[in-house]
């Protein structure tokens, strides 16, 4: 361990060098540590390589732009507490998402993606970085360029899920257009696991009073119901979230939206009785509830509704 902290502090300082290949050399090696050893990634931290990594995410260079963000990708899956607590980190992640499309690589834009997905494990970062409006309205503009690699689409969309789990960044999600991007995707994109990835933030942004009017706006009740009917062979995961985002949209809105989930089709109640048949607990739980509205239970669900206040779904 104590030979390991040596090379940790040998590398870090060698971050400091006036000289660009040594700093390069140096960048390179710490890379290929943290993605072999786990054990090296704190001590790494430790020595005091975050914030030599942050600023060499505004490098012109793209090869150390990629090695500093794939270095802070490794670091962030053990030291979160590290990155966060480092004044201009976020500012830095920021600046890579923000020039997605001109000066920042591909690479590091994935791996800057990943890196907030992997902090918003932890709960508690939820809030703080879903307040930095420049973060979550460069992971919007990433899913709405045509041309975003898919790996930089599916790493955004990851990040802007962990964002949206937290209730109170779901209204800032919606008012920077969120909405239409999310359900672009769904109808326009056919690229493997962007469809589930982003039908679960949608699910997510519907727990919020303010996403009736964005739905109806792009007709999202109608592709939820699209989603779920078994003739369209959406995967299961799909149709889970098609369920939550009902589910969700249901809670939060008003009769409108009942009304027209209650009259969904013949095809998309079966594909909700498939989620309740042959789900995961969580969709299957949520099935059944949906259930109750389409078929029948319109006066319980309102006054469940007037008597208590219900909490978002979780997918």
């Amino acid at each position: 361990m104590e030979v390991k902290r040596r090379t940790a502090r040998l590398l870090v300082t060698r971050l400091g060098s006036v000289s660009e290949q040594t700093r390069s050399e140096s960048l390179a090696e710490l890379r290929l540590m943290t993605k072999n050893d786990a054990e090296s990634r704190p001590i790494i931290a430790e020595a005091g390589a975050i914030p030599y990594l942050e600023e060499t995410l505004y490098s012109s260079s793209h090869d150390s732009q990629d090695n500093a963000a794939a270095i802070l990708l490794n670091i962030s899956i053990s030291s979160r507490d590290a990155l966060m607590s480092t004044r201009g980190l976020l500012d830095a992640i920021s600046h890579v998402l923000r020039h997605h499309a001109t000066n920042s690589s591909p690479f590091a834009v994935q791996s800057s993606a990943a890196t907030l997905h992997s902090l918003l494990v932890d709960d508690s970062y939820r809030p703080v970085i879903g307040a930095k409006r420049d973060i979550v309205y460069s992971l919007i503009e990433i899913i709405k360029r045509p041309n975003s690699p898919p790996r930089s689409v599916k790493d955004a969309l990851k990040a802007l899920f962990g964002i949206a789990l937290f209730p109170l960044n779901r209204a800032s999600l919606i008012g920077l257009g969120a909405v239409a991007a999310l359900f672009s995707l769904v109808l326009k994109d056919g690229r493997v696991g962007i469809v589930e990835d982003a039908t679960a933030v949608i699910a997510q942004i519907a727990g919020c009073a303010e996403s009736e009017r964005e739905f109806w706006k792009v007709s999202g009740v109608k592709v939820l119901e699209d989603l779920l009917d078994v003739g369209t062979g959406s995967s299961e995961r799909v149709k889970e979230n098609a369920v939550g985002a009902l589910l969700n949209l249901v809670r939060y809105g008003g009769g409108g939206v009942v009304k027209q989930v209650k009259e969904m089709g013949p095809g998309a109640v079966e594909g909700i009785r498939d989620v309740v048949e042959n789900g995961t607990a969580k969709g299957k739980s949520k099935g059944i509830e949906l259930l109750k509205v389409v078929e029948g239970g319109a006066k319980e669900w309102d006054f469940a509704m007037n008597t208590r206040e219900l909490p978002s779904v979780e997918c």
